[in-house]
């Protein structure tokens, strides 16, 4: 596989297991149910160039100049990422030849990054420890990173039937 064609694959399973995270979380909100809102990771972007890592409760700091755009930009590179950590650890063979259970599991472990980083510097602690319900936050942050995992392996699939075709 060229690099060429290996970035674009990584490019699009990437933006195509977000957006199969951002329908559930689509789905989510019309049940009621809270979700992230990513204007508050845009600001916590803005304020980390300025130098400050942690907030007490993002949503008291001062809003930050296109933070909801920023928040979303931020969203899908991180999906990027992950797609390329899945392809670092199963191997480029992995994107000819999709299964599950590397991208289940690449999922489930990419949970760690909210719980333990982005939670913490937005005030909510680690695990979700400051919120009201953290093990409920803990467990639907889980599910959410899980139905990445699988739209991580549908993204990939797609585009293996796709280059076969």
């Amino acid at each position: 596989m060229t690099t060429s064609i290996l970035s674009l694959s990584i490019v699009l399973v990437g933006i195509g297991a977000t957006l199969v995270m951002d329908l559930w979380t689509w789905l989510l909100k019309r049940l009621g149910v809270t979700t992230l809102n990513y204007a508050m990771i845009g600001r916590w972007a803005g304020h980390l160039l300025q130098g400050r890592w942690r907030h007490a409760a993002i949503g008291k700091a001062a809003p930050v100049r296109g933070e909801l755009g920023w928040g979303w930009l931020i969203h899908y590179a991180t999906g990027l990422a992950f797609a390329l950590l899945l392809v670092a650890v199963a191997g480029q063979a992995w994107l000819r030849a999709p299964t599950l259970w590397p991208a289940l599991l690449v999922g489930a472990v990419t949970v760690l990054v909210p719980l333990c980083v982005v939670q913490p510097a937005l005030g909510a602690g680690y695990f979700a420890a400051n919120t009201p319900a953290p093990l409920r936050g803990c467990l639907r942050s889980l599910a959410t990173h899980c139905v990445f995992g699988l739209g991580l392996f549908l993204s990939a699939w797609a585009l293996a039937w796709c280059l076969r075709g």
